[in-house]
């Protein structure tokens, strides 16, 4: 049975290899991977499905503004193993992350995606043809879904990340921290 849960630490390396399975490598060229790249997801909006302890889909949601003062969030990547489509779980993930969203107060979601499988869940590019991203991105793919009507009212300018920058540690740090683990192997050893 798969249920849809929140993230956890012990889920990433298995996150990890899921998005290269159904990504490849290509997706860190996009524009939208750019804009979460050092960033922590908005909290509590980095789901997985799982399969006992087999990740099977992912999907999570990154703080943004869409223009300026216009806070929003961007979703993405949506992710089913290809053995596990066809079962409704990106449908699951796309409407437990969408419902969690407004529940926490957010107003609007934007994604870059295909209008034709994203439409269902109510975006659209109907409010989206005065933002642009800050990279290479197919404008008809810049979607967008109000979760209080009238964000995206007027929705102008260049979609920006503002979430949480990811803590980077220092290299003495590292360095340290490999020395405590290399000391500790010779104790044991």
């Amino acid at each position: 049975m798969v249920t849809i849960r929140h993230e956890a630490l012990r889920d990433i390396d298995a996150r990890e290899r899921l998005l290269d399975r159904v990504w490849g490598p290509s997706r860190f060229a996009k524009t939208a991977e750019r804009m979460r790249e050092d960033r922590i997801p908005a909290e509590g909006l980095s789901l997985i499905a799982a399969e006992g302890r087999n990740v099977v889909g992912t999907v999570r949601l990154w703080h943004v503004s869409a223009g300026p003062d216009r806070p929003a969030l961007l979703l993405g990547p949506l992710a089913v193993d290809e053995a596990w489509r066809d079962r409704g779980i990106g449908t699951a993930l796309m409407r437990r992350a969408l419902a969690t969203a407004g529940r926490r107060g957010h107003r609007a979601v934007l994604l870059v995606g295909d209008a034709r499988y994203y439409g269902r869940f109510g975006f659209s590019a109907e409010q989206t043809g005065a933002l642009w991203l800050p990279g290479p991105f197919e404008r008809h793919r810049l979607l967008g879904s109000e979760l209080k009507p009238g964000a995206l009212d007027s929705a102008r300018g260049l979609v920006a990340a503002t979430g949480r920058e990811a803590p980077t540690p220092s290299l003495k740090a590292l360095i340290a921290g490999l020395a405590r683990h290399e000391t500790a192997a010779r104790k044991v050893a």
